[in-house]
């Protein structure tokens, strides 16, 4: 019954080892048949937390833009322990955080065309923050793509840094 409750499972989208021993908890299946279960799909691969750690990191960052931070917190959510989570997020460089960040903000930012330069700026850094990125970065990568593709006034930008207090 465990057996086919797993198949079941990883038929429909992979699973975490956490995510299978739950459900399995769910139906009443006793534990000892439980990790006896989840031992022999561990040892023929069909459960592989780091495998599903990294194609999660990579789908969801590339899919919908997630930071580091947001996906961390999604394996954790899984199941995923803290060092596979580390591993498998580690992968994002700095690099490829600034440029997901400046599409996203590329994308909005055309919507926000006619806005006030503090209302863009505030709303392209409020999406940024809801996707896991650091209020540092989310800041510069607005500013900078704000001011290269001339959404808004760069003057107007220039003039919110001076009035922001240190």
């Amino acid at each position: 019954m465990a057996r086919l409750i797993c198949l079941r499972l990883l038929t429909n989208a992979p699973r975490t080892r956490a995510q299978l021993a739950a459900a399995l908890h769910r139906r009443g299946v006793p534990d000892p048949a439980a990790k006896a279960v989840l031992d022999r799909f561990g040892d023929v691969g069909l459960i592989d937390d780091r495998a599903f750690a990294e194609a999660w990191v990579s789908s969801r960052h590339s899919g919908r833009g997630l930071a580091g931070r947001a996906l961390s917190q999604e394996l954790r959510q899984r199941g995923v322990d803290r060092q596979t989570t580390a591993a498998a997020v580690g992968r994002l460089d700095t690099d490829t955080e600034w440029e997901t960040a400046r599409r996203l903000v590329r994308r909005r930012a055309q919507r926000l065309s006619g806005a006030a330069p503090d209302v863009a700026l505030r709303r392209l850094v409020s999406m940024l923050a809801r996707k896991g990125y650091s209020p540092g970065l989310a800041y510069a990568v607005v500013r900078a793509e704000l001011a290269e593709s001339n959404a808004v006034d760069v003057a107007a930008l220039s003039e919110l840094d001076e009035s922001e207090p240190d």
